[in-house]
């Protein structure tokens, strides 16, 4: 049982149980130790990841192995706090940044916690997630939200860490011009995030029409249609120079296929970068010698690091607005968790789906 100021109540948890399988069900939490803080999640998005989970019960090689608590891009109110806790009080509203690196190895001593080996991350095998009344994290990886930044808002700096980061990664500025391929949740983030950072020119490529609109609805200077068909590269890369007027200095795949990649790697300039943001295949078959032959860099990224502060202070100051992004909500109810799982598994006009709890 979970003790709150009012009354006693189980804390309950979505569980994927089984492929298209999701469970309300109790969830005991770990108990809250010295520098933890203790959280009623308020508003919750779905992530691709979740989605992929949800479908196959895997995502490249993280396999749900046994029944996991799912959903990871949270926010809430702080209900208890450790005795060790400082800069955190009960009834802040705050957002959580969900991945716990182990913090003593070399990668994490080198600043790149993102990619410890021992990350312990919300809703990725075998780590339960946070689509739940309430969870447990640790204090430095909860941060307060202003107020007028709200709690979707908050929730919403997961996704938009992954941009702020590629971002970052690809050192974007206010001289390079952009291809972003795929217009979907990462594909706007990103885009939003390449535009906070001053970039001049960006073109946002998709093979979907509705998807595309939002693309240019939320700032794209230019959007082209593409298809799935690999032999289809040339033709449209010819489109996007054409839409540019001028070179790509730094192309963004959103999308991660054997397609996207080989057009990023055709569409970007000699001595430009090509950053790999999305992971759709676990294995990639594309043409790097004619790249190498032009100095394009290729680098990729995972996740994020050190970015909830930067994404709190641009959603603070209007530098960027996530709210146009979401889509579809939803309160936590068994019906309520299956119908929104669904409607982010069919795409389409669904960009971001949040629960309400």
């Amino acid at each position: 049982m979970m003790n709150t100021e009012e009354n006693e109540e189980m804390n309950m948890a979505a569980w994927l149980v089984g492929i298209k399988n999701l469970q309300i069900q109790p969830y005991d939490l770990p108990p809250l130790g010295p520098n933890d803080v203790k959280v009623q999640i308020k508003a919750l998005g779905i992530c691709g990841s979740d989605v992929h989970h949800f479908k196959n019960m895997r995502v490249a090689n993280f396999i749900v192995k046994k029944p996991m608590v799912i959903g990871h891009e949270c926010a809430g109110i702080v209900k208890e706090i450790g005795p060790n806790v400082k800069t955190l009080a009960v009834g802040d509203r705050v957002a959580l940044e969900p991945g716990i690196s182990c913090q003593n190895c070399d990668i994490c001593k080198d600043g790149r916690y993102n990619l410890c080996k021992k990350m312990k991350f919300f809703g990725s095998p075998p780590t339960n997630g946070a689509l739940a009344n309430q969870v447990v994290h640790p204090e430095n990886l909860v941060f307060k939200l202003p107020d007028n930044v709200s709690l979707e808002e908050g929730a919403m700096c997961e996704p938009l860490s992954v941009g702020v980061h590629a971002c970052r990664r690809a050192n974007v500025t206010p001289h390079t011009k952009l291809l972003i391929i795929g217009a979907g949740p990462i594909g706007l983030v990103t885009m939003l995030a390449a535009r906070a950072f001053r970039a001049p020119k960006i073109i946002i490529a998709d093979v979907d029409d509705s998807r595309l609109s939002i693309a240019k609805d939320l700032g794209a200077d230019a959007t082209i249609r593409v298809s799935t068909n690999i032999e289809d590269i040339e033709k449209e890369t010819a489109m996007i120079h054409e839409a540019m007027g001028e070179s790509v200095d730094i192309s963004f795949d959103c999308v991660g296929f054997n397609k996207t990649m080989s057009t990023a790697l055709n569409a970007t300039r000699a001595g430009g970068k090509v950053c790999l943001v999305g992971l759709g295949q676990p294995q990639m078959t594309i043409p790097l010698v004619p790249a190498a032959a032009r100095e394009v860099d290729v680098i990729g990224i995972f996740r994020y690091r050190n970015t909830w502060p930067l994404c709190i202070e641009l959603l603070k100051t209007g530098k960027i607005d996530v709210k146009p992004l979401i889509t579809h909500r939803y309160k936590f109810t068994q019906e309520d968790v299956e119908k929104a799982f669904e409607t982010s598994a069919q795409g389409g006009n669904a960009i971001k789906v949040m629960f309400n709890l």
